[in-house]
This record gives C-alpha cells, structure tokens and sequence, in this order.
C-alpha cells in the first residue's frame, strides 16, 4: 500500500472515496494566459472601453496597425482535392508565374476541383451531368505546383462531409513541401479578413461591443504574431483551437463585423513588434503567467460577471480512467498536489501531482490530469471525502493525529459496504446512513475485536462522547459501548439497551456494564457495577436487578 500522508507547506494530498469517484471543483476555462473573454464582456459591461480592457490584459504593450494577406490551413478538408461552388468572377491562378484564367459559367456546372494528378501537377476540373471532366489550362493543359480558385466575392468551399464553408480571398491547392504527394487546402486572405472569420467563432456576437472590438484586436494580434513567426511556411495560422477559431465568410455576422470596421488593422506590439496576444475563454478570477512581460499573473476583478457558468463550475469523475491509464497505481488511493502556481483560492492552477495506488505511484503535470478528464482548466481542487471532511471539522491532527491509511471499503451488517481511514489516534467509519464518526481508545479497540461494522453493532452514529463521571460512550447502529477505568468498555444492544438507557445508562444506579450482553438459558444477561438486567426470550420481557 502506497499512502500521502499530508504534510504542512504548498503540497496537499486528497483522499479517493471508497465509491472510486472523484468531486472536482474549479475555476476558469483554457490556460488563462492574457485576455479572459469572459472578462471582457464583464469590463464592457462595467463600462470599460477596448482600449482599458485591453490595457488591462495585456500591460506594457502599445497599439499599432498592420495590413497585408495572412494564410490560414483548412484542417477540416482532408482530402487531396480543393472542390467549390461556381461563383461570379471565378479563376484559377498558377502560382509558379502568376498566370491567371477566368473559368467559364455554365449552367450545367455544378463544381469546380484542383485535383493533384502525377508529380506536382494539378488538374482543373469541373462536373457537369454527374460526372467530372477536364478543363484544359490554356496553352498548358494542367498546372505545376501551387495553384489557387480565386473571385471577387467569397468562394463556396464543399467539405468532405458535404458542407459548403464560405472564404473570402483565395482557396490554395499548396503542397507542404517542394516534391510532396499530399496537398493541403490553404485559405488566402486579409488580414481583417481573417479576423471577420474569427470573432464570432471565439466569442458570442450579441456580446457588448467593446468586448468585441476587444477579441477583434486581440484576435489580429495573435494572427499577425504567427504571421511573422511562421513568414516562410506554406500557412502560417491553423483554423481550430490549436490557434485561433475561423469559420471564414460563414461566420461572419453584423455585430462582429462592426467592431473589426471599428478596429480596422489595429494590432498590439510590443517593442515595436506583433505581441503574442494569447487568450481563453474564462481566468476564473486570476490570469495566469504566460512567460512574456505582458502575460502577467493578476487577479481579474472582471471575469466573475453572472453570465459566466465558468467562473466557478464542478464535475464528477471516476478513477477507472486513471487506473486503466496507469495500470502500475492498481487501485488509485490518494492524490497531492505538490505545486501550484501560487495565485487565487487553494493556491492556485495545479502544476504538479502525484497519484498514489496500491501499486505505486505516477507523477503528472495539471495539465496531464486536465486532458485525461476534460477539465475545463488546471486551477481545481478535490472535495474531501466525508471521512476528511468530518475529521477537518473535529480539530485535524490536533485531535485524531494526520492519516495512517488510504479510505478503505469495509463491509457493514447484512453487507451493506462503507469505509473506514486509521489516524495517528483513532479511526474514522463511515456508511452513507451515518456519516463519518471518529472512535478511539478501549470502546475502538472493543469494537474491532467485536468485529468492526461488520458486527451485530454495525457503524458508529455518534465519535466517543464523554459521560458526567469521567467515563465515555458512543452510539452504533445497533447498539451503544460504554467506557469507565474501573470496567473498560463493554457493549450493551438490544431490549436490554433500552431498559439500561430508561435507568439513565451509566449515571443511574447500575453504573457501568462489567460484561457484554452474555447468552443464557432462555435470553440474554447483561452484568453492571450495581446490578444486572436479563431478557427472556419467551416472554419478551426484561427484568433489572440491583446489589
């Protein structure tokens, strides 16, 4: 058995329950690196203009403008061919010299594909009545190399699946490298352009307008920064979530429309170049450390608005994935986070952690944990165990020492499962009837040698509680234990119980039980300090006797 034990300082261990599921609670959604979007519309709401917002987020950085083309790789057309819609003004460019040709408007046409035949040579088709056929290139038949659709309104893109996505600019059949059998469709447009495409795929268009005018300079940034870093590479921005969200033409709506008409060619740099303007959807009420001077860690008076669900959210998850995952844990006891970042409530997004099973135990990153479960971020922390809560709540080491144990199942009368945790002084059980109680001293040691929860007596109701005289009792199930120097600690259940507690247990006259309740002929007897009290079983009646 590998078990945390909970030591003072940063790291923390959480227990897993019995019942092997996990409650988490959390803050935010993404890295929390820069701009909360979430925050965003919470300052705009607040009145902030974009330019207070985006001060806010991204400190020491200074507003600019850049223009000019940006590529962007379609990840979601996967196959070799670039297939769209007929459109007015609709050409074919040869990349290699610039050469462009119109492509004639028939009404039979249906579609027109740049499909990659031998080499780098490329075909320009078109299909009419069902069928595709050739359409020849003037004075070359089929083009070398990178070749692109072009119009002057935005070109109808049919996906794999069947579904026309709309672009603005250029759709490029490009080969990722000179001499390469796949090709990959590469959206070319301007700069605005793309970010029309972004803003409503990022952030809801009915939000307020300098929450969007926000995201529109934010989202020109980054796009501008990448463009920059990856100049040389055939695209140099993604689609999805990777990089920025880009729905093209299709996404474009009037509201977002207007704040990139507000904002037109605006970046933020800093030291005069492109800043890397990371973003994510919620901070949770703290930003996160992004490594540059203007990805600062602060806390986010913005982000807590009442429309954002992610400020504060929870989920349940179980510990099979983890186990199945790792299969040397065997069965996953405890997890300690041993680092966080230092910033917002239980210290802060998790950095690392430590997974302790039976088996052994595997050290991950809070972003390891994040993905495996689908976290919304790495700023969580576990729900203590009843166990741990109640043991929390009686005082913690102070009274019951720190844990000996992971939470193990155990069963109960008549097989109904629970659990049980050993400390330093004591034990915890607990079963979804009664709660988490601590037992310690003679009435624990009677009680395990009894046989626990499994016994007649069944879980503890009540932890030890102390009588007038000095002594000590606790409650279970089906029964009580009673505690004195001069008896030990003998359990007392039953009719016999009853007519103990109706003669004020131990502060009446009887005193304190000397034996357990002992089977004789035709009942049960129970010896006392001053007496004793018998049941018999014919008559159901109990009879009590003092000396």
């Amino acid at each position: 058995m590998v078990v945390l034990t909970p030591v003072p300082g940063q790291a923390r261990t959480y227990f897993v329950p019995v019942t092997d599921t996990l409650v988490v609670h959390g803050h935010g959604y993404g890295h929390g690196h820069g701009m909360s979007q979430h925050g965003a519309q919470g300052a705009a709401l607040a009145g902030k203009s974009y330019r207070q917002i985006l001060r806010f987020y991204y400190p020491r950085t200074r507003l600019a403008r850049r223009h000019g083309p940006i590529r962007i790789l379609i990840s979601a057309d996967t196959t070799p061919a670039v297939v769209v819609k007929p459109a007015t003004g609709l050409r074919v460019r040869d990349l290699t010299d610039g050469s462009a040709w119109s492509l004639p408007q028939r009404s039979r046409i249906d579609l027109w594909r740049l499909a990659p035949t031998r080499g780098n040579r490329t075909d320009v088709q078109f299909r009419a009545r069902g069928g595709w056929h050739r359409w020849k290139v003037p004075g070359r038949g089929s083009v070398t190399g990178n070749v692109q659709f072009e119009a002057d309104r935005a070109i109808g893109l049919v996906l794999p699946n069947g579904s026309v996505v709309r672009y603005r600019g250029a759709l490029r059949s490009a080969l990722p490298q000179p001499g390469a059998r796949s090709r990959d469709t590469v959206n070319v447009t301007s700069l605005d352009d793309y970010v029309r495409g972004v803003i409503a795929a990022e952030m809801p268009a009915s939000w307020a307008p300098h929450a969007l005018r926000a995201q529109a300079v934010a989202a020109r940034t980054y796009a501008a920064y990448l463009r920059q870093a990856n100049s040389g590479r055939y695209y140099q921005i993604c689609d999805t979530t990777s990089c920025q969200v880009y729905g093209g033409a299709s996404a474009q709506t009037r509201s977002t429309n207007a704040a990139v008409n507000s904002t037109t060619g605006k970046i933020l740099t800093y030291q005069g170049e492109p800043a890397f303007t990371q973003f994510s959807a919620s901070s949770g009420g703290w930003t996160s450390a992004g490594g540059l001077p203007y990805l600062p860690a602060q806390k986010d008076p913005y982000d807590g608005w009442s429309g954002n669900s992610m400020h504060r959210w929870s989920v349940r998850i179980s510990t099979a994935e983890l186990e199945s995952a790792y299969p040397q844990l065997g069965r996953l006891q405890a997890i300690r986070v041993t680092k966080r970042d230092g910033h917002g409530s239980w210290g802060g997004r998790v950095s690392e952690l430590v997974l302790a099973g039976s088996g052994s135990r595997v050290r991950l990153t809070g972003d390891d944990l994040r993905w495996k479960y689908g976290l919304p971020s790495t700023w969580f922390t576990f729900e203590p165990t009843p166990i741990i809560s109640r043991w929390r709540d009686l005082g913690g080491r102070r009274s019951y020492g720190l844990p000996k144990s992971a939470e193990e199942q155990v069963p109960g009368v008549r097989g109904r499962p629970g659990a049980r945790q050993r400390f330093a002084h004591g034990r915890f059980y607990w079963s979804p009837a009664t709660g988490a109680q601590p037992l310690q001293g003679p009435i624990l040691r009677r009680y395990r040698d009894a046989g626990g929860p499994a016994s007649r007596y069944g879980f503890p109701v009540t932890p030890n509680l102390p009588t007038a005289d000095g002594g000590g009792k606790a409650r279970f199930e089906h029964g009580m234990f009673f505690r004195s120097r001069a008896t030990g600690a003998r359990p007392v259940y039953g009719r016999i119980l009853a007519a103990y507690a109706h003669r004020h247990y131990s502060a009446g006259r009887l005193g304190y039980p000397v034996t357990p309740v002992r089977r004789i002929e035709g009942g049960l007897r129970s010896r006392f300090q001053h007496g004793t009290i018998s049941w018999d079983r014919r008559t159901d009646k109990v009879r009590v006797r003092r000396h």
